[in-house]
């Protein structure tokens, strides 16, 4: 004998019992088959205005015994009064609709901007929509920690929810005849995996490769992400009167990975740099600014000639070029405030050789450099800002030959390090980089460095008192 698990809402029904002048009950057991249903009266849709009711199974078993009859009957009981609870706990506000049909409303008209909305869209397809769509919000209210948890475990173990077998994942749609393929790639790189090798130019390479999946778990601040929408949502249904209270709180949730940030060294960065000016002085101009000024990518491209400020040697940081659902656009910064970030000599040397190369390349097609001019454009009339994925790809394969482990976001980490360092206050770095205060810069920007530390031990040892005690 035993209760199937989960509750479902059901348009309500005339009940059995009573009669004409009677209150209607509350709920009844019902003998079904090889068990009995319960079901109780949960108020009308707030919405549609229909009835509605709480329904569960207890199943008997095994089936035709007498005593598991009777058992089954004492736990239909218990259900019945588990489900009348439930219904006055629900007294406030009660809907029919779904977590799908929450979402639907909700999302629409939620205030965020379109890179976010992009965010929020394919997690709430990819991760929300598959688990939780169909699932009546009454019932959700009733276990949603046990749901949601179950949930982000199955994401921190793989972000597919695969079911841990063994499978191929086809890149090819339809029937196909696949090989899993191994590329060997040039010295460093790591392969992908998979049998037979073979040998090939990567970008030439016209084997059809269908992978061996591997699980790859969802990130901790990933899964904080899908969990904020689901609040939010339910937040806006208790707004609405759809519940009486957001249930998502409650759910607790993966720790957070404390940052680690591993910006390259002064060493490593004059590296960098060296060889970004060598293949291409607009490229080494980029790795440049990116560093000193500890700007975002899409800033840096997003820069024209009329934010530099050669009077007061300046550079206005307030667009930030990004990809949205329809492609390439243009934004505000990711904090939404724009900055004034100062330059160095050497930098504003550097700006005006970059504008004079520019200015050149321009006069080759007749054309003549202008304030709305972009610093860095991949056309040869720099008509567009580059696509910030481009360079961050280039970056990658530029450091990769010179062996050091690093990612152009971690030039801002460098930038962050460097001058709290070099004895800069905290508040005008984190002005630099954009931040509304220090917490963030010194949680995520400001790596762990040796020299510090080793200074700071030989202060701290040379104002302790000179006296050795005997051993």
């Amino acid at each position: 004998m035993g209760t199937r698990l989960g509750t479902k809402l059901l348009r309500l029904v005339p009940m059995a019992g009573g009669s004409p002048g009677t209150k209607r009950p509350r709920g009844n057991i019902e003998r079904r088959g090889a068990g009995y249903r319960v079901r109780v009266h949960a108020g009308v849709d707030a919405d549609s205005g229909e009835r509605l009711t709480l329904t569960e199974q207890v199943v008997i078993a095994p089936p035709g015994d007498e005593k598991a009859v009777k058992a089954a009957y004492k736990q239909a009981q218990k259900v019945l009064t588990k489900l009348q609870a439930d219904a006055d706990a629900f007294k406030a506000a009660r809907t029919k609709a779904t977590f799908e049909a929450l979402l639907d409303k909700w999302l629409p008209q939620h205030e965020i901007d379109a890179t976010t909305r992009m965010t929020y869209e394919g997690m709430i397809e990819k991760h929300i929509r598959p688990v939780l769509g169909d699932v009546p919000l009454l019932l959700f209210t009733r276990d949603a920690s046990s749901r949601l948890e179950k949930l982000y475990a199955e994401l921190r173990r793989c972000r597919d929810r695969c079911d841990g077998r063994a499978r191929i994942e086809h890149r090819v749609p339809g029937p196909h005849q696949c090989r899993v393929v191994n590329h060997r790639r040039p010295p460093g790189r790591p392969p992908t995996g998979g049998y037979p090798p073979h040998d090939c130019v990567i970008a030439d390479c016209s084997v059809v490769e269908c992978r061996p999946h591997e699980c790859k778990p969802y990130s901790a601040s990933s899964i904080r992400q899908v969990h904020a929408i689901i609040s939010g949502a339910l937040s806006a249904a208790v707004r609405w009167n759809w519940i009486a209270f957001n249930p998502a709180p409650a759910a607790k949730l993966p720790a957070k990975r404390r940052p680690q940030p591993q910006p390259p060294t002064s060493e490593q960065m004059a590296r960098i740099v060296e060889a970004a000016f060598t293949v291409d002085a607009a490229w080494g101009m980029y790795v440049w600014l990116s560093a000193v000024t500890g700007a975002r990518r899409g800033e840096v491209v997003a820069l024209q000639w009329d934010d530099i400020d050669w009077d007061r040697r300046t550079v206005v940081l307030n667009e930030n070029y990004v990809r949205g659902p329809s492609g390439m656009l243009m934004k505000d910064t990711k904090t939404h405030q724009g900055r004034r970030v100062a330059l160095d000599e050497d930098t504003v040397t550097l700006l005006r050789r970059h504008q004079a190369a520019a200015a050149a390349q321009l006069r080759l097609l007749g054309l003549e450099l202008t304030g709305a001019t972009w610093l860095f454009s991949a056309k040869p009339d720099l008509s567009a800002p580059r696509d910030p994925s481009a360079l961050t790809r280039r970056y990658s394969r530029m450091v990769e030959k010179l062996g050091i482990r690093t990612q152009l976001k971690e030039l801002r980490h460098y930038s962050a390090t460097e001058l709290l360092t070099a004895g800069v206050d905290l508040r005008t770095v984190a002005g630099r980089l954009g931040h509304g205060d220090g917490t963030t810069t010194l949680r995520h920007y400001a790596a762990w460095v040796g020299s510090a530390d080793h200074e700071a031990a030989a202060t701290i040892g040379s104002l302790m008192p000179k006296h050795f005690p005997d051993l």
